[in-house]
């Protein structure tokens, strides 16, 4: 359980309900979905302890919608469970990316110690299949980063010490052969390229170290990537092609956060760019049990990227969340306490709620509607609690104060309101939470009328 956090003023990490790891965001019509690894609360053998690829959503950069586990290490019937002091079938779900084409969503996994696995689906949450059965990449391989260039050709890459390339075929489940050693493309590793490492090493020879991530500006190609030597920072190289030669660029984030690693992702969204990475900020947090956070990115004329430091504020608001439609409880731009649980397929609600515990939404637009009530949809055990809800701050005077009633059990669900006057504007909504002994619940949505 990841415990109570910083200030609920701060924006980042974006996600405080579990620890998460190796950010890959990629955007669809109009919403961020960001794909990360997920770190277990518990560790084996007090290292990297991870099992499954989790999903979340956000069409504002400041409130992130959970949508659970879309895919496990059981996803892939090739894993072998006789991988030696790693957990075997149950421990090694590393940094993965997704994206989508023509329909079809793929999402590129690698699973430590056994190669880099594909799993398709037809939408972003899955259900996703292995069509292939095997590894795409076979080997020690990680960290996949996928692109699809304007032409339509994509590619991987991915890496750790060195970083390869494939050519993927329009069917993103296989590559051409005729490039490289069958199809396998490694990088010369220069200063040139990746940057002098400060520190020697006859393995890496240069500041690359994993976590490589492609991208497209103008006409200019970044990749950027996890430097080294450990603890990790984040530098970028540029280039003419996705397939280079590259140009070393300089570090964006100097190694920072308590994190002992690192990992980039950058899309473009509402006009603005975005770095996200992870840390060890959060309560309980380290070098294995990491989180997720973003801010913006920035370039200078030339193309070059201005350095940046991690920041707790996270970025601006860039839309407004609707109200007046059904909003899932697990949107959420800050959290002190809750946790989230799946309740059944395809559905994720707010859980382990305690008394004093609060759920941040920013940016909420009611307009001039004044809406007359507030209702949301719970499952409690029992009589007794209160879901307060407080505009523009945890302390303010709430503005409604729900009374949860017995619903029959925390499988059973029932809608409660109360009224609400005087709401409109641009607001951060605050629920707070009113639980006594033995009156646990759990929340699923919320909408004002």
């Amino acid at each position: 359980m990841v415990a109570a956090g910083p200030p609920v003023l701060a924006g980042n990490p974006i996600i405080q309900t579990i620890y998460t790891a190796d950010p890959a965001p990629f955007v669809h019509e109009g919403t961020v979905y960001l794909y990360t690894s997920h770190d277990e609360d518990e560790l084996v053998n007090n290292f990297f302890t991870m099992k499954d690829w989790v999903c979340f959503t956000s069409r504002d950069m400041v409130n992130w919608t959970h949508h659970g586990a879309v895919a496990s290490l059981r996803s892939f019937d090739w894993a072998a469970p006789e991988i030696s002091g790693w957990g075997g079938f149950e421990n090694g779900a590393w940094a993965p990316q997704a994206i989508e084409r023509d329909g079809k969503w793929y999402l590129y996994c690698p699973l430590h110690g056994r190669g880099i696995g594909v799993l398709v689906a037809d939408g972003p949450f899955g259900p996703f299949r292995d069509p292939l059965g095997k590894p795409l990449i076979a080997g020690n391989h990680i960290d996949p980063t996928v692109f699809i260039d304007d032409d339509g050709q994509a590619y991987l890459y991915w890496g750790n010490p060195k970083c390869w390339y494939v050519k993927l075929n329009e069917d993103m489940i296989s590559y051409d052969t005729s490039i490289g050693e069958e199809g396998l493309v490694v990088l010369d590793m220069t200063v040139e390229q990746f940057g002098a490492r400060t520190k020697e090493d006859e393995k890496r020879p240069t500041s690359f170290e994993e976590g490589p991530w492609l991208y497209k500006r103008k006409d200019l190609y970044y990749l950027f990537f996890a430097g080294g030597p450990i603890p990790e920072h984040i530098a970028y190289s540029t280039g003419p092609s996705a397939e280079g030669p590259w140009s070393y660029g300089g570090v964006v984030m100097p190694t920072q956060g308590g994190s002992f690693t690192n990992h980039p992702g950058v899309i473009d969204f509402k006009g603005r760019t975005y770095l996200f990475y992870h840390n060890a900020a959060l309560p309980g947090g380290g070098g294995f049990k990491r989180s997720v956070c973003v801010d913006e990115l920035r370039f200078k004329d030339d193309g070059s990227v201005v350095q940046m430091d991690m920041t707790e504020e996270g970025p601006e608001p860039v839309a407004v969340l609707d109200p007046y439609e059904r909003v899932e409880a697990e949107t959420i731009a800050w959290t002190g306490g809750v946790e989230t649980a799946s309740a059944g397929e395809n559905r994720i609600v707010v859980s382990d709620i305690d008394d004093g515990d609060l759920i941040r939404v920013r940016n909420v637009g009611f307009g001039d509607r004044n809406p007359g009530k507030c209702s949301v949809s719970v499952a409690s055990e029992g009589p007794g609690a209160v879901i307060e809800v407080r505009l523009g701050g945890k302390d303010a005077e709430p503005v409604a104060e729900i009374e949860v009633g017995a619903t029959g059990g925390l499988d059973e669900w029932k809608t409660f309101s109360d009224e609400v006057t005087g709401v409109k504007g641009v607001h951060d909504i605050f629920f707070t939470f009113r639980v006594p002994e033995g009156g646990g619940f759990r929340f699923d949505c919320w909408k004002f009328h």
